[in-house]
């Protein structure tokens, strides 16, 4: 169909399971970025709306991340192997920052008395929160600059250290910070139902608007001077003035809708916004995986491990998708957010 390969169906929805954590998963991470910088006499209720927001589902989230683990072992196996050894160090930090941000939010939550242990665990589920989106976009750094393509002779700084610590890589660590940011002020708009911290919302998804804007354009003036970097793709293959005319008009449209106080709109056109971001990568160095390392044709799995993972895709999606949405209209209709919504006048967190 379309001239498309199982392994690039595959691909594809390998990238799909990407942006549903991007948009699910990273919005919890950037939760834990403004529960860090609350500040203020509304600092408490701003913490609470945080809690109330991302406590039923935060965890359900991470299954995007393990099936992108699980489709690039079985079905890209170097590409795992690759990234694996190679970004060994920013990942292992990586999971350590995801185990500790779970494990803080968890004990925070089920101490409520506001003591010094809570105030501790909610210091480690915010500080491990900010670090981990920088520690992900760094990785994707390293990929998108070509900096993967490294020889198997190259000494240990060459290898393991230098390709996720150049200036393009930790430019997009705070990109990526930024994005999740976005989205997390963009979601706790419509979460909250208090205008006063609606507001603060408001004004905090306006300014990390504002940051990823001027981050993406420093990283397309920086990427254009890498060699082997994917930036010039972002521009100069045959669909992507659309894509990056489609991100703008969703870019804008969230600026617009969070000016004027519409966050429902805000938000549906900050996901469409986050994910065109995403798919334009994708499509950036399409058909590469590790640009100048493998494609997707070179690093495919066997055509027999290939069938046998769509069909477990499919039944898998049977289960998950379903089981998915019923846990969102749970805990997050217009219903459920009335019945268990925390009240965040006599909600007592840390100071």
């Amino acid at each position: 169909m379309f001239g498309l390969t199982l392994a690039d169906l595959i691909a594809g929805v390998t990238m799909l399971a990407l942006n549903a954590y991007v948009v699910l998963g990273g919005a919890d991470f950037g939760a834990g970025v403004w529960d860090l910088v609350a500040a203020g006499r509304r600092a408490h209720r701003q913490r609470a709306v945080i809690a109330d927001g991302i406590g039923p589902i935060w965890e359900a989230n991470h299954v995007w991340l393990i099936l992108v683990i699980v489709l690039l072992f079985s079905c890209f196996p170097p590409v795992y192997a690759s990234l694996s050894v190679t970004l060994h160090i920013p990942l292992v930090l990586m999971l350590i920052g995801v185990v500790l941000r779970g494990s803080a939010f968890t004990f925070r939550a089920y101490d409520s008395t506001g003591s010094a242990v809570q105030r501790y665990w909610g210091s480690i589920f915010s500080i491990a929160s900010t670090i981990t989106p920088i520690l992900l976009g760094m990785c994707v750094g390293a990929l998108a600059s070509g900096a993967l393509a490294v020889p198997a002779d190259a000494d240990f700084h060459a290898r393991f250290v230098a390709p996720w610590t150049s200036g393009f890589a930790i430019l997009t660590g705070f990109f990526t910070l930024a994005i999740f940011a976005f989205l997390a002020a963009v979601y706790l708009t419509v979460e909250a139902k208090d205008e006063d911290l609606q507001e603060d919302f408001r004004e905090l998804a306006i300014v990390a608007a504002l940051a990823v804007a001027g981050l993406a354009v420093a990283l397309l003036i920086l990427g254009h001077r890498i060699e082997g970097s994917i930036t010039p793709g972002l521009v100069s293959r045959p669909w992507s003035l659309v894509l990056q005319v489609l991100i703008g008009l969703a870019a804008t449209t969230a600026f617009v809708a969070l000016v004027r106080g519409a966050f429902r709109t805000a938000r549906v056109a900050a996901v469409a916004q986050v994910s065109l971001i995403v798919w334009g990568w994708a499509y950036a160095q399409y058909p590469a995986l590790i640009p100048g390392v493998h494609t997707i044709e070179s690093a495919a799995a066997p055509a027999v491990t290939l069938r046998l993972v769509a069909w477990g895709l499919a039944g898998g999606a049977v289960v998950l998708v379903p089981s998915l949405w019923y846990l969102f209209t749970i805990f997050k209709s217009d219903e459920a957010s009335a019945f268990q919504r925390v009240d965040t006048a006599e909600y007592k967190a840390p100071e």
